[in-house]
């Protein structure tokens, strides 16, 4: 406390005294038990009170001793038991987390993982995928800005995620324990196939496999692809120990439409301990049609690139680049991108009105806006010379299409002269812009549908920025890449509207996540949030059938499928209150992940404890484990002063005493007739 707390609280005694004195001994002919009681409860009164005025912060100081965190982290994935190991990581972790030296030095963490990460003590070992990189990122979050130690009871095969080996922190030591047979067995393996998901009729497409081997001796395989009973392709392959591996490519015939299941296999005439992993399957769809798309642009700029590069990730579509002063047919194209149109551009407009081929007019610095005004009615122009930058505002109630929001506010600014843009009333906008933190109330991305005559506008360049952008956050194109796709599939559709769109895959390869989503429009084409979904599906050779109800996400309903088996299945997504209905198909590939293991990966577990100074250990070696954890002077526990300051007022017992003190003394002063 300080001076001046300490000189109100004398003064509060020399208060309350002074009032108990002068009501109860100043000029009093008695000087009873009863009236020294009486003026003691008075004093405690007044006292009390005041203090409760003055308000002194109290402080009381604690010690506790902080541990370091040892997370003993355990693989929960299916891997573990074709392994034959589940029982040996159970009681290795067992050990470890109920070890009393070590308890008296770490705080154990418990935690099991597969492709997530989760908090647990007891383990199932039915995980259909391995995500060790998610380890290290939650780790990090948990116990941030703390150096401890990490033990990983794991066959390290991992099956998602980034390369877990430079995941973990390089400051906090990681001690791999390997479970399972480390010994090397013979084993032939298709490691992976790379193959689009699409390719077109009476065309070839191809296929590249990655084939492993593992073993002390020459080997000669037969690698075969085959559809059905007919073998398309048949060859030999050498393996050596000093040949582990080999790439094949071939080139398929895509002779029949619709979706085909095709069987890659490599087999020779030794024995082998795991066979799953000697054949694999892969689906293509075969389409007879391609989305032709025209990018018209009189300039040279990186957003032209972008937009081609991005919209021909998708197999159906064909881009052309084409200077509007060269086109001499139009008609061969279902789509039109016109990039900074100007005066050059006329004679494509003119065309095009009788076309009436969908457009996407993207618009930027070179756009001469007076002529843009001239050819079309979907939007007023109203600009100046002065350039400005536009950020980006996602408009969730947007309802065309299903689109995620990629984070669009965190993207670069688009470039555009400064202006009015007004749209007219049957503009659908994704996308509006923000000048700083400023909402213009303005259009960034719109679309128009009217009468199957489909339009787009995006109001400003520098698209290239935004998919590099997307890139660096998500480490990925794909993202921002089904954003252009979906942005040219709705321009290449010219159906009517329909109440209920759902998206769905044709083939999913099972232990991959099985998600459909759909959308319900009310009359006005206006999102239905209080639409009621749901789903039956049909496993097309056992008949079974399972129900489920979507769920409402943020501009869609979706339902998770996980969990069906490999099959050709049929479904039907009903909205209840309306039966508006949508019948399909898809087909799950018998394909697990998890069993494409014979050994635990050693090298890459020796190399995660190089990268962090930690060690390998095996199930034999636990002991060796705790003692080195035990012996290790870098993790020692803190002994930390905690001291909590509390204000009087705060407590309660204070009020409490008061209040007994006043009604004592009023209770004694009625009972002895003093009042």
């Amino acid at each position: 406390m300080n001076k001046t707390t300490i000189a109100l609280l004398i003064l509060s005694v020399i208060i309350a005294g002074g009032l108990s004195y002068f009501q109860y001994f100043y000029k009093a002919k008695s000087k009873s038990k009863m009236t020294k009681l009486l003026a003691f409860l008075r004093f405690l009164s007044v006292f009390g009170l005041l203090l409760l005025l003055i308000n002194p912060i109290v402080s009381r100081s604690s010690f506790e001793t902080i541990k370091t965190p040892l997370p003993i982290v355990v693989d929960n994935s299916s891997s573990i038991i074709d392994l034959k190991a589940n029982e040996i990581a159970k009681e290795v972790f067992t050990k470890l987390s109920s070890n009393s030296k070590l308890k008296d030095k770490f705080d154990i963490q418990s935690y099991s993982f597969d492709s997530e990460f989760q908090p647990s003590e007891t383990f199932d070992f039915k995980g259909a995928q391995t995500n060790i990189d998610e380890v290290a990122k939650n780790l990090k979050s948990i116990n941030k800005n703390l150096t401890f130690p990490t033990v990983l009871i794991s066959d390290g095969n991992q099956t998602s995620g980034s390369d877990y080996v430079f995941s973990f922190d390089t400051n906090n030591k990681v001690y791999p324990l390997v479970v399972g047979d480390t010994t090397t067995y013979l084993d032939l393996k298709i490691n992976q196939i790379n193959v689009n998901k699409y390719a077109f009729h009476k065309n070839k497409f191809p296929v590249e496999v990655f084939l492993q081997y593992a073993g002390t001796k020459s080997v000669t395989a037969n690698f075969a692809i085959s559809q059905g009973n007919n073998v398309l392709i048949k060859q030999s392959v050498s393996f050596s120990p000093s040949n582990k591996s080999a790439v094949i490519n071939v080139l398929l015939p895509a002779d029949k439409t619709g979706l085909q299941i095709f069987n890659a296999s490599l087999t020779s005439s030794e024995s082998e301990k795991n066979t799953y992993n000697n054949s694999k399957k892969f689906a293509v769809e075969i389409i007879d049609q391609k989305t032709e798309v025209a990018i018209i642009s009189a300039i040279n700029h990186p957003d032209i690139g972008v937009l081609k590069r991005g919209i021909e990730t998708n197999a159906q579509r064909k881009v052309t680049l084409l200077k509007p002063n060269q086109i001499s047919d139009l008609n061969k194209y279902n789509i039109l991108v016109i990039y900074q149109p100007n005066g050059t551009f006329k004679q494509v407009f003119d065309t095009n009105k009788n076309l009436k081929i969908n457009t996407w007019i993207i618009t930027g610095l070179n756009t001469d806006f007076g002529f843009l005004s001239q050819q079309q009615d979907q939007i007023d122009f109203k600009m100046s010379n002065q350039k400005e930058d536009y950020l980006t505002n996602f408009d969730s109630d947007f309802n065309l299409f299903a689109i995620d929001n990629l984070g669009f506010e965190n993207f670069p600014p688009l470039e555009n002269p400064f202006g009015t843009i007004t749209p007219n009333e049957n503009a659908s906008t994704l996308l509006s812009s923000r000048i700083r933190n400023v909402d213009t109330e303005q259009p960034l991305l719109s679309f128009f549908d009217n009468q199957g005559k489909r339009n787009a506008y995006l109001f400003g360049e520098n698209i290239w920025k935004w998919r590099a952008h997307s890139y660096v956050d998500k480490k990925s194109f794909e993202e921002f890449d089904v954003f252009l796709d979906k942005t040219i599939q709705f321009l290449a559709s010219n159906d009517s509207k329909k109440s209920l769109i759902v998206n769905h895959e044709r083939f999913y390869n099972s232990g991959d996540a099985l998600e459909i989503t759909a959308q319900y429009f009310n009359k006005n084409y206006e999102f239905d949030e209080k639409a009621r979904l749901t789903i039956a599906v049909t496993n097309t050779k056992t008949k079974q059938v399972k129900r489920y109800d979507l769920l409402k996400t943020n501009n869609s309903f979706k339902v998770n499928l996980d969990g069906l088996s490999a099959g050709q299945y049929s479904f039907t997504v009903k909205e209840l209150n309306s039966n508006a209905s949508y019948s399909s198909t898809f087909e799950i590939l018998d394909f697990d992940i998890e069993k494409q293991f014979v050994n635990p990966d050693l090298n890459k577990l020796k190399q995660l404890a190089s990268q962090t100074k930690g060690a390998v250990f095996v199930p034999k070696q636990v002991d060796n484990l705790i003692k080195t954890l035990l012996e290790n002077e870098d993790y020692k526990a803190i002994q930390k002063n905690i001291v909590k300051k509390t204000p009087l007022i705060d407590w309660v017992w204070l009020l409490v005493l008061i209040a007994i003190t006043l009604a004592s003394e009023w209770f004694l002063r009625k009972y002895n007739g003093l009042l």
